[in-house]
């Protein structure tokens, strides 16, 4: 394994780590989470216009406009409102559990959209989603445990599940259109019509300066920066290998999360965690060896 492929999609899980735990600082001040969503969007896409520009990559066909603005709407409004809105109901070790249901998602979507077959690793892995999602969400009630230093509430599991799913949608959105332009040139279009979106469903706050801050960094580190790592990883990387490493990103959100704002789980939260992790493995392990059989035959 590339050890500067290892290292570049290991910066970006940091990257994307640090989502939670910085969204809840301008949280504190009174700025609603869509309005947080927003700016990190709006704030996102002026670093990629500009890398964009320097590109000279800013056109698209005129077919790919509608397919673009979905995106926009899917991938920005609903997946950065709904994990901001997951993030400050939940907490932010949960939702960045909860964002990691995402590959089961992307099981179940790509044999009911793409034709995949869904086998025993594929099932198994679904399975074990749904029983770490109880776990986290339930188990405090179920068990009676007092442990826990974070709250669940249905809308807050809710937020983080569709979250999990919106993102998902990167993956067959990335995989029938966004090899046709640079990512740059994709978020240039698609971030301003997701901020767009956004506006109608908050009033703007006055921002103290440790509050810019933050919707700074959630744009400048955790969107164009953490994007722009993980593709210049995938260069001396499968994609399958990037998958993996990535997945320390809700170990480090939960790191944060319990450092900055004393957030911990039972042990059932801790166990459905370890589940939904656990299915990721599985998932990426499987894909693994599909890759490999048809390396085989091709060979043969």
């Amino acid at each position: 394994m590339n050890l500067k492929g290892c290292i570049l999609t290991l910066m970006a899980a940091a990257m994307w780590g640090l989502i939670g735990p910085i969204s809840k600082f301008p949280m504190e001040q009174g700025i609603l989470p869509l309005e947080n969503a927003f700016w990190r969007a709006l704030i996102a896409w002026v670093f990629f216009a500009l890398h964009a520009c320097r590109l000279r990559s800013l056109k698209i066909a005129r077919k790919d406009i509608i397919p673009v603005v979905l995106f926009g709407f899917t991938g920005v409004t609903i997946f950065y409102g709904s994990y901001q809105l997951a993030v400050n109901d939940v907490g932010a070790a949960l939702a960045a559990v909860l964002l990691y249901t995402a590959p089961a998602w992307v099981a179940f979507m790509s044999w009911l959209f793409l034709g995949e077959k869904m086998g025993p690793a594929k099932i198994s892995a679904l399975i074990m989603t749904i029983a770490g999602v109880v776990c986290v969400s339930m188990g405090p009630r179920i068990f009676g445990n007092s442990d826990a230093s974070i709250d669940f509430t249905w809308f807050g599991i809710a937020c983080g599940l569709t979250s999990g799913f919106t993102y998902a949608l990167y993956y067959i959105f990335g995989k029938t259109f966004l090899p046709k332009y640079p990512t740059p040139t994709v978020f240039f279009y698609a971030l301003p019509v997701g901020a767009l979106a956004l506006m109608p469903f908050f009033e703007f706050h006055t921002k103290s300066s440790g509050s810019w801050l933050c919707l700074i960094a959630l744009a400048l580190i955790c969107t164009y920066g953490a994007y722009s790592v993980y593709y210049a990883g995938l260069k001396y990387l499968e994609a399958t290998s990037a998958s993996v490493i990535a997945t320390f990103e809700p170990v480090i959100a939960a790191i944060l999360a319990w450092l900055w704002w004393q957030e911990q789980f039972d042990w059932t939260g801790y166990f459905g965690s370890a589940l939904i992790l656990g299915a990721v493995l599985v998932i990426v392990q499987s894909g693994r060896r599909q890759e490999k059989l048809k390396r085989i035959h091709s060979t043969q």
